[in-house]
């Protein structure tokens, strides 16, 4: 057992480096430009060649790609001089970078030409102090200067020479004479537990993705709570009742219902429940960060469009499992020789039966986590699905990259439950 965990967490690591270039690659060709996207079609390219740089897409994508996996900092400290400290702010929830000097943790700023020093205080706040004897000179007499902006980036300023930086605030774009050469955005690596921050909200992603999981997580918990234990008996009824009508209803039923598209059944009940009868509500509005369990009936349609997909398909194996199951020589003897019917079914039939549908089972937990996107969107739930959606149409591959480790996570997980699963049903399987 031993020996197959440690070559199973081997090519866990194997297949999501794997997932992760390859994902990168793919975003990385697409000709959508993801400045244009965020500042809006018309920005000039000035505004969008700045915005790239601010971003840090101004460097190759193997580089990048690097750089999200295990950081920069280690690239960044040795221009800036200084060991660089990622501390965490608790009042905005968010994790900042300082430059230790002295004892002393600081940012810089430009202000009219003139670089400031800003000083943290124990309280969290910041107190500028001149730093002109910070400029440093090159061979060719040029004074420059590696530091932190308070964007968490190592910039590099040219006295003299600053240039025009478009910085993108609530209010919309607004330009600023003292911006930097060139710019480094930290972070700490999806090795180090850090994806980097969202280009589309300019939040750690790490941030934002928590909640979204929690959301994601209650509607899969509840689907999958409903779907299973109904489609196992379903399918157990039609297996033993072959030929009967009851089989014929649900087959059929079945077979509709797994064929019938998300997008067709959660409109479809939208339409019937959420708009014509009013009987729950038709989209899923989030009022506060726990509005779901405020109000569970915003899961209802949600619910019922994953349950309407997956209610068929499990069904269907576990009625053919049952079926070939019934049919076997031991449960005809075990007839044969008076066992009560129930008995048979209930104590031979059932757990053998379960061998076929328990790796499927398994494998649909991965999809109700990160393959609910059609119905996410559909129905406005701010969960993991949606939310890959977004950042995928915007190009915002630190968010992708990380939801998507996530999905591979949890489908290998999930496939070890099911591998454990099988030796608590046959107790014959070992695994070397």
């Amino acid at each position: 057992m031993a020996k197959y965990l440690i070559n199973s967490l081997i090519s866990t690591l194997v297949t999501m480096l794997v997932v992760s270039a390859s994902l990168f690659w793919l975003i990385d060709i697409s000709t959508d430009d993801i400045a244009m996207k965020i500042l809006g079609q018309f920005s000039t390219p000035e505004q969008r060649t700045s915005f790239h740089a601010q971003l840090g897409l101004d460097t190759p994508s193997w580089q990048r790609y690097v750089e999200w996996l295990v950081g920069n900092d280690w690239r960044a400290e040795p221009l800036v001089g200084r060991r660089l400290v990622a501390v965490d702010n608790l009042k905005a929830q968010e994790r900042e970078w300082w430059a230790e000097v002295e004892g002393q943790l600081i940012r810089w700023k430009m202000d009219d030409g003139k670089l400031l020093r800003l000083v943290r205080q124990t309280d969290g706040s910041t107190k500028p102090q001149p730093a002109e004897n910070d400029w440093k000179r090159d061979a060719k007499g040029h004074e420059y200067f590696w530091g932190l902006n308070i964007s968490n980036s190592a910039v590099l300023w040219i006295k003299g020479a600053e240039e025009t930086r478009w910085a993108l605030t609530e209010g919309g774009l607004r330009e600023e004479k003292s911006g930097a050469k060139k710019y480094i955005p930290l972070r700490k690596g999806l090795l180090r537990g850090d994806p980097g921050m969202s280009l589309q909200f300019n939040r750690p992603v790490s941030r934002l993705l928590a909640p979204r999981i929690r959301n994601t997580t209650i509607l899969a918990a509840v689907a999958f709570a409903v779907v299973m234990p109904l489609a196992l008996l379903l399918g157990i009824l039609a297996g033993i009742n072959e030929g009967k009508p009851l089989d014929r209803i649900i087959t059929i039923t079945s077979l509709i219902a797994t064929a019938t598209p998300e997008y067709v059944t959660g409109i479809f009940s939208i339409m019937v429940l959420g708009i014509w009868l009013k009987a729950v509500p038709a989209v899923t509005l989030f009022t506060s960060s726990m509005a779901v369990l405020e109000n569970p009936r915003m899961l209802a349609l949600p619910v019922l469009t994953l349950t309407a997909v997956e209610l068929g398909y499990v069904a269907r194996l576990t009625r053919t499992s049952m079926v070939e199951v019934m049919a076997s020589p031991y449960i005809r003897t075990a007839v044969v020789k008076g066992m009560p019917y129930w008995r048979v079914v209930i104590y031979h039939a059932i757990r053998n039966a379960l061998m076929a549908p328990i790796t499927i089972i398994m494998l649909h937990i991965n999809w109700l986590i990160g393959g609910v996107v059609v119905v996410e969107v559909i129905f406005g739930y701010p969960g993991l699905g949606k939310y890959i959606y977004d950042a995928a149409i915007l190009r915002d591959y630190n968010a992708v990259e990380a939801a998507a480790m996530i999905t591979v996570g949890i489908a290998v997980f999930t496939r070890l439950i099911g591998d454990f699963a099988y030796t608590l049903l046959n107790p014959r399987i070992r695994y070397s």
